[in-house]
């Protein structure tokens, strides 16, 4: 006989929230790697130069400036749906029109017209972004947003996976129109759910204009006791993780894995490892809390990364590699989850979309800066001792925890 706790539980993960949580990290994403390495796969095949193949990485843009133009999403209402559910539908529909537009570009003679499709599939999925992002915090309490967090990242791997391992392996039975038409049709579930799914009900003290939809939210921001401390936080909680994670691949390859062992292991291995850690993440965190998940979570980020030390001195042997994969990729699931959790906690449900935008713009600034000397830093200290900075340097990330997600604190910045 189940019990009534164990129901409660059965109940929350089928619900129809989680279930929106889910198809909507899907929706976001399947269109990434679409621009990124299988456009790439797609350029290299027609022969095009190297140079241009590693340029086209820049038609990313969109997703790190997404906070520019969120203040629109959270000021006007589109005149159908609703202020969420309305800008979902435009964002999607354009979506799937700019993935078949880049379909059907020709990388070889209209390359100018290839970058502006690609171009525009990244703006569109950007602020197909900000939007989910403003209706999962406006659609869940705050008690569901550890595991709406985890299953919107469990869809978002599977749409990862999807469009990178599924589209590259279609593309030896089918033209790469053909692929890309496939991808425009498994973005249909997310239409149909966004038609579906309820709106939100609206905040009192929403934005009435355009300067309150810029200004309101960094000053309600701002006004807070603990803003800067977060947002140092926010910029260095997965900094060690980051950082080593910029430099797996050619490690891998420097120590003797094969391209097969390293494909088999980490790519579809360590996916599934990286699903698998969201979703006990997010059924952890209804026991555990958020802030309480960030300290246990983020202490297994750090010491997952330390895994790479013991690599580094045994080299290759491929149970190791696969034992420090899955460990790592877990935990950084898990860390993730929360992270993502935290961040949705923290907005003001008045300026979600604006918020939201900008605190997962500077969380990615990590990716693009932390990772930019990883190169020379793994060159000229050594594998080990470069995985032994990377594990050291997620330190301050978790001392800042005790000034803005305390043990026995709630799951909430106080204002």
């Amino acid at each position: 006989m189940i019990s009534p706790e164990k129901g409660r539980l059965f109940k929350k993960i089928f619900s129809r929230k989680m279930l929106v949580s889910l198809i909507m990290g899907f929706a976001c994403g399947l269109p990434l790697l679409l621009t990124m390495s299988v456009l790439q796969a797609r350029m290299k095949e027609n022969g095009l130069d190297l140079g241009l193949i590693g340029l086209i990485n820049l038609v990313q843009i969109p997703y790190t400036w997404k906070f520019v133009w969120a203040p629109l999403v959270d000021r006007f209402v589109p005149p159908f749906l609703g202020r969420r559910k309305g800008w979902m539908a435009m964002a999607q529909l354009a979506l799937i029109l700019s993935i078949a537009g880049l379909g059907f570009s020709d990388p070889v003679n209209h390359f100018g017209w290839m970058v502006f499709t690609a171009i525009c599939v990244a703006f569109f999925s950007a602020t197909q972004d900000i939007v989910v992002d403003a209706y999962r915090r406006e659609d869940l309490s705050d008690d569901e947003l550890g595991l709406g967090s985890s299953l919107y990242i469990y869809g978002y791997r599977l749409g990862i996976l999807l469009a990178s391992g599924g589209g590259l392996i279609m593309a030896d039975f089918m033209t790469w129109s053909q692929v890309y038409l496939v991808m425009c049709v498994c973005m249909l579930p997310a239409v149909v759910t966004t038609l579906l799914t309820p709106e939100p009900a609206v905040a009192e003290g929403t934005p009435k204009t355009l300067k309150e939809a810029v200004v309101h939210p960094l000053v309600d921001y701002f006004k807070r006791n603990q803003a800067i401390w977060v947002l140092a936080f926010i910029l260095l909680y997965k900094i060690g993780d980051t950082m080593a994670s910029a430099m797996t691949m050619p490690f891998y390859l420097e120590i003797g894995f094969s391209k097969s062992e390293i494909g088999a292991v980490v790519k579809i291995f360590g996916t599934w490892a990286t699903i698998g850690g969201a979703l006990s993440g997010g059924i952890i965190m209804i026991w555990l809390g958020i802030y309480r998940s960030l300290w246990v979570f983020g202490f297994l980020q750090a010491v997952s990364t330390a895994g790479f030390i013991i690599l580094a001195r045994i080299g290759n042997n491929l149970a190791v590699l696969s034992a420090v994969i899955a460990f790592e990729n877990i935990s950084s699931g898990m860390g993730t989850a929360a992270f993502v959790a935290f961040m949705a906690s923290i907005t003001n449900k008045k300026f979600t979309a604006t918020q939201y935008a900008l605190l997962t713009s500077l969380m990615a600034f990590p990716r693009v800066l932390a990772s930019a000397p990883t190169g020379f830093l793994a060159k000229h200290m050594g594998w080990e001792a470069f995985f032994i900075l990377c594990t050291l340097i997620a330190i301050p990330g978790m001392l800042l925890l005790f000034k803005v997600a305390s043990w026995k604190g709630n799951n909430h910045m106080t204002a």
